[in-house]
């Protein structure tokens, strides 16, 4: 018996594909829109760590799709890349001296090297990297062509601030408001930053959405996340200065209700509202709120904090003087960073005013007593002198009357959105194509001298001022101003590692073009992406950046499309076994001992349960699919990862499965070798068995449901591996069936009964209608009307043979027995009814 010789055949057909280019793809003007897909993955950020078998998934599903599209006629893009700049290639360098490009290739090609032995069908002709100079030249290019139409500005904001290692940290690297590097608390900083304002932008994303086919809970998310909201700006006059402080409120309705205002530590007026006598109070405040991320601020469970200004504003409805107060659950980067307080319809606001004694008035006709809980549902207003009575929307329309009236405010639109802060304080990102000139102003670096390259360092440690490692080099730094050629500055903050992935999926249409970022003519080929496959993790913010830059290149007449990506699907985690304490905590593996079928903690010797959980470096279950493609070959972990479930649901990794899988092919190989292969006629029941399962593999790869298509084909073979002679005929449509799910095995099927390769681009097997359609049925059998029975008949089957059939029938007989039979109906195709006496 010969097994199956998986790593021979991966081996050579990998060489050839690479060899002949078999997946090279050119814009071929004879092939019609119709036919032409564009096929994308979330392309990886190259760890150290390298793939994990969670990382194949996506691919596989894409590259199946694509050699289905290429064997039905279609002219497929499918391209693959690296998002390169990032935080822990910079982290390894100051670690380790080992300059960060260097990291970074060295992962790259580690990962080339795993995707490429899975025998995907990339376009390799087509690879980018985010950090290469040829790359993000245009990335540079963009980001000036955004400054000139207004769309980039400078303003000092907060970043988290470590003061023990004197550098800006990013969101990943604080732990529980503490620095994951030295462990230090984390504080907030202002510096100076560049912005992207893609507020401008908000609602031309928020429309976009509705023609998108993406899941609806994605589409939630952005909408969410841009934060639309119809409202009021109303201006509450300060009781001892010539100023209004404007707050923004969707129920302005409910003013008469307001008995004190927050604004944020950030606001400011802070400084100016501190009386005397609180200032003390107030800077021991704003030194405890600046340690707090924004979650923590924000999180509904905590205990309200908060500090008196020792200052009042005036109630615009009804004169009333009402306190203002300084508390962390309001951001300066929602709305004006200020609030006005109604505690009796809010629940923040509620126990705020409870824990300060602050007053409380009803002005919604509740169904509890608000001095107890606050009432968040509508009701008719009450204690509202000219609004009482009225509903929700004639009290909103009639006070907005009256604000704008009397210019206490306006009608207002409010997004949740903020503008893109697109600065980093790193050394390992694109610089940003600025000059700052003592004359003239901010200046861009001339195009014809981009790309404005990362100068060679040997030290990447942070400045100690929170600014850029660039900072300190002065041979880069110092320049000459374009406009004027006086001395200046050149801009040392870096891009963040967004800016890279916002537009990569229009470099891989054009790659090697040195002239502009893209050729309008191949954009207009290919554009736009008809299926992008990646993971939930990017549904808000790498969608959003993406389709904002998508946006402006609309608008500046750079692309044809208004939006980057038509349909979106987010694949599944692949999860792992972990083991779980008693207390819910996690033990790593290696400190698991297996006893008798239970699992004990080595340390501890606690009894712990297997759980599912997501694969993490930190405990161990991180599954290498190296492993298994040195062992079983990557056409099995190709398959296993289809077969598992559903692309779309997560499901664990389960190495027993995955060995079924890999008999499954072991069979089909056995099959091919050593049964007999004859160019014989394909039995009837075998010929309709082979176009159900042509017709299923069909209509489920189409639609993504690679599970059910390998369940159909694994049907399929069973019925072949009980012939003694194997019809050729049979043997060359599984081949093409399984091409696209195990293309190395379906290589060396289709050469081994004779053909030339590559079985890649040869036409997709088609059926016969009329073998798919069952030529039984299921019929009701009735006895005065009521379901007695049920057997199965030839659809074809005459009124009289349906009869007997029933009669014959042991169910059926039980009832007839001893009856008198007054009459019998057939319908064919459906029932039998016998009416007894």
């Amino acid at each position: 018996m010969s097994k199956y010789p998986f790593s021979e055949i991966e081996k050579k057909w990998q060489k050839y594909w690479e060899e002949n280019k078999t997946f090279h793809v050119t814009e071929d003007p004879s092939v019609s829109k119709d036919k032409r897909r564009y096929v994308l993955d979330m392309f990886p950020y190259p760890s150290g760590a390298g793939l994990h078998v969670g990382h194949p998934e996506g691919y596989t599903a894409t590259d199946i799709y694509c050699r289905y599209l290429r064997m039905n006629g279609y002219n497929v893009l499918h391209p693959m890349g690296f998002d390169s700049f990032g935080l822990p290639a910079e982290n390894y360098a100051i670690k380790t001296g080992t300059h960060p490009y260097e990291t970074t290739k060295k992962n790259i090609d580690n990962f080339r090297r795993q995707i490429k032995s899975l025998g995907f069908c990339y376009d390799w002709d087509r690879e980018i990297s985010t950090c290469d100079e040829d790359y993000y030249h245009w990335t540079q290019w963009i980001f000036e062509q955004l400054y000139k139409k207004g769309l980039a500005y400078e303003a000092h904001t907060p970043i988290n601030w470590c003061p023990s290692c004197k550098t800006g940290l990013a969101n990943e690297e604080v732990k529980e408001g503490h620095c994951d590097r030295c462990g230090a608390k984390v504080e907030k900083k202002n510096i100076r930053q560049w912005i992207l304002k893609i507020t401008a932008y908000a609602d031309k994303l928020l429309e976009g959405l509705d023609e998108l086919d993406w899941p609806e809970s994605v589409k939630t998310m952005q909408r969410n996340w841009i934060g639309r909201s119809e409202g009021a700006a109303v201006f509450f006059q300060l009781e001892k200065f010539d100023e209004k402080l404007e707050v923004y409120t969707t129920r302005c309705d409910t003013l008469f209700g307001a008995t004190y205002m927050v604004i944020a530590p950030e606001h400011p007026l802070v400084q100016k509202l501190t009386t005397p006598e609180q200032k003390a109070a107030v800077e021991a405040y704003l030194d405890q709120a600046k340690h707090k991320s924004d979650l923590e601020r924000t999180d509904l469970a905590k205990d309200k904090t908060g500090v008196f200004s020792g200052s009042y504003a005036i109630n615009p409805v009804n004169g009333n003087k009402i306190p203002i107060w300084i508390a962390d659950y309001v951001l300066i980067s929602y709305g004006t960073g200020a609030i006005m307080a109604v505690p009796a319809h809010d629940d923040r606001d509620w126990e705020f005013a409870k824990k300060f004694n602050l007053p409380i008035i009803e002005v919604l006709k509740s169904k509890v007593d608000v001095q107890e809980q606050a009432w968040t549902e509508d009701g008719e207003h009450v204690n509202s002198q000219w609004l009482d009575g009225l509903n929700k929307q004639d009290a909103i329309a009639k006070m907005l009357e009256f604000l704008e009236k009397n210019g206490y405010g306006h009608k207002a639109v409010n997004y949740k959105l903020r503008d893109w802060v697109f600065s980093r304080q790193r050394y390992w990102g694109e610089p940003i194509p600025l000059i700052h000139c003592p004359d003239c102003g901010t200046v861009l670096v001339p195009e014809e001298e981009l790309p404005l390259t990362l100068p060679q360092v040997d030290k990447y440690e942070p400045s100690g001022t929170g600014e850029s490692p660039l900072v300190n080099v002065e041979s880069w730094v110092n320049c000459r101003c374009p406009k004027c050629g006086k001395p200046a500055k050149r801009e040392t903050n870096t891009m963040p590692q967004w800016a890279g992935s916002c537009w990569y999926y229009l470099r891989y249409i054009d790659p090697n073009n040195d002239k502009r970022f893209i050729d309008p003519e191949k954009e207009k080929y290919w554009m736009p992406v008809d299926l992008y496959i990646g993971g939930a993790e990017h549904a808000v913010l790498h969608l959003l950046y993406s389709r904002f830059w998508h946006k402006v290149l609309y608008d500046l007449g750079l692309v044809t499309t208004k939006e980057p990506f038509q349909r979106l699907v987010n694949q599944g985690m692949i999860t792992s076994f972990a083991y779980q304490k008693p207390n819910k905590s996690l033990v790593p593996t290696d400190m698991v001992e297996e006893r008798d079928g239970k699992y004990f903690d080595k340390e501890t010797g606690e009894e712990l349960t297997q759980v599912i959980a997501k694969m993490s470096k930190s405990l161990k279950n991180v599954i290498n699919p190296d492993d298994f493609i040195r062992d079983y070959g990557a056409d099995s972990v190709r398959m296993y990862e289809m077969f598992m479930g559903p692309l779309t649901e997560s499901k664990p990794w389960a190495t027993q499965g995955f060995i079924g899988v890999y008999r499954f092919l072991d069979r089909v190989w056995r099959i091919s070798t050593e049964k007999k292969i004859e160019d014989i006629e394909i039995p009837l029941d075998l010929n309709k068995s082979l176009h159900k399962t042509i017709k299923k593999v069909t209509d489920d790869t189409a639609t993504l449901n690679f599970n059910t298509a390998i369940s159909q084909m694994m049907v399929l073979v069973n019925e072949i591996n009980r012939l003694e002679v194997v019809p050729k005929k049979v043997l060359e449509t599984l081949a093409l069936l399984l091409s696209p799910y195990t293309p190395h095995l379906a290589e060396e099927l289709w050469s081994m009964l004779g053909h030339e390769p590559s079985i890649a681009n040869v036409e997709w097997p088609k059926y016969d209608e009329a073998l798919c359609v069952e030529d039984t049925m299921e019929m009701v059998v009735q006895i005065n009307g009521k379901l007695r029975s049920r057997i199965m008949m030839s659809k074809s089957a005459t009124k009289e043979e349906m009869l007997a059939a029933a009669k014959a029938d042991e169910k059926t007989k039980g009832w007839l027995e001893g009856k008198q039979l007054i009459k019998e109906i057939a319908i064919p195709g459906k029932l039998v009814n016998f009416v007894i006496k």
